[in-house]
């Protein structure tokens, strides 16, 4: 028996990866945009998508008789919870597949940021070697070793991200809005967001978007960093405040900021973030939403994605990671 699964990301993902489905599925590969995607809900027993993408309204999986939606990687919000367990269809994740790329690509923006290297790089095409080293000197800009980090988020995520930054010599504190607890090697957790802000020498958000999240981080929080501070925002669009970060940039209130996620994806070409000009340009690196991945996490986590497919369709088991 053949058991048709819908999966809304390209084949050549997978591909690339060595990471093809199972034997005994019958596949069908589709934008989420597609006109055949109704349809093929409709006769499908498993639904396969990104973490990443537009929302997928609840209309869509009304007269469907799914018995999985698995997501190919952690975060859940381009679903409707509550629809999906109105009707009674179960959601799965792959929780920490992207844990060491998270954690490398914080270390390395935290470490291009505070060094200037990308605005060295501008800085240097531009003509401006003389200048901006003997700035870069005069600014005696410190490297990671000893700083403190802050982490905002201490789940599977953030403990990874601590660990990375403790390799290269940190101090770590730490503060969970959702009241995690369990520290990894030395790290501190503190009473307050106020007090990490305030203290930390590199702000890592690791949370996930909700409606105590939305926003966390605004003028207000942006205000109280230290000057020469550095932001990773590598959670979810909408945690930041994308115009109140703008202005902390132009204004040069914070060192810099990393952004890999956006409150729009992608992101319009009116967001403040991509209309910055001069110094506060130079003070963002912004990315397309790819701090999880990498070879070795796609293939992971699209390995145990069918893996639980498979448990759920053929073996009869209930899904693993199942979130709702």
């Amino acid at each position: 028996m053949s058991h048709r699964v819908l999966v809304l990301r390209p084949e050549a993902d997978f591909a690339r990866v060595d990471a093809m489905p199972p034997a005994g599925f019958d596949v069908a590969y589709h934008g989420p945009a597609d006109a055949e995607v109704p349809a093929l809900m409709k006769t499908s027993a498993a639904l396969v998508i990104p973490a990443v993408g537009p929302k997928l309204a609840p209309a869509l999986f009304e007269g469907t008789s799914l018995k999985l939606v698995q997501v190919t990687g952690a975060g859940v919000d381009r679903l409707d919870q509550a629809a999906l367990t109105k009707l009674g269809i179960p959601v799965a994740n792959v929780a920490g597949g992207s844990n060491s790329a998270v954690a490398e690509y914080a270390v390395t923006a935290a470490s291009t940021l505070l060094r200037r290297m990308a605005w060295s790089d501008a800085e240097i095409k531009n003509g401006n070697y003389v200048k901006f080293r003997a700035r870069m000197v005069a600014d005696n800009l410190a490297g990671i070793e000893g700083l403190l980090v802050g982490l905002v988020g201490f789940g599977t995520i953030g403990r990874a991200v601590a660990k990375a930054f403790e390799a290269m010599g940190c101090r770590i504190c730490y503060f969970d809005p959702a009241g995690g607890t369990q520290a990894v090697g030395p790290a501190v957790r503190v009473n307050s967001l106020q007090e990490l802000l305030t203290t930390a020498d590199v702000v890592s958000l690791h949370v996930p978007l909700l409606p105590e999240t939305q926003n966390l981080i605004g003028a207000r929080e942006l205000s109280m960093m230290k000057k020469d501070a550095v932001l990773i925002q590598a959670a979810r669009g909408g945690v930041v405040n994308e115009a109140a970060l703008a202005t902390a940039l132009t204004e040069g209130r914070i060192g810099g900021a990393a952004v890999d996620v956006y409150s729009t994806e992608p992101p319009p070409a009116d967001n403040p973030l991509l209309t910055l000009k001069g110094e506060g340009a130079s003070r963002i690196l912004l990315t397309p939403h790819i701090a999880g991945v990498t070879r070795q996490a796609s293939a992971f986590l699209f390995r145990t994605a069918w893996q639980n497919v498979k448990r759920v369709l053929i073996d009869g088991q209930p899904p693993q990671n199942r979130v709702y």
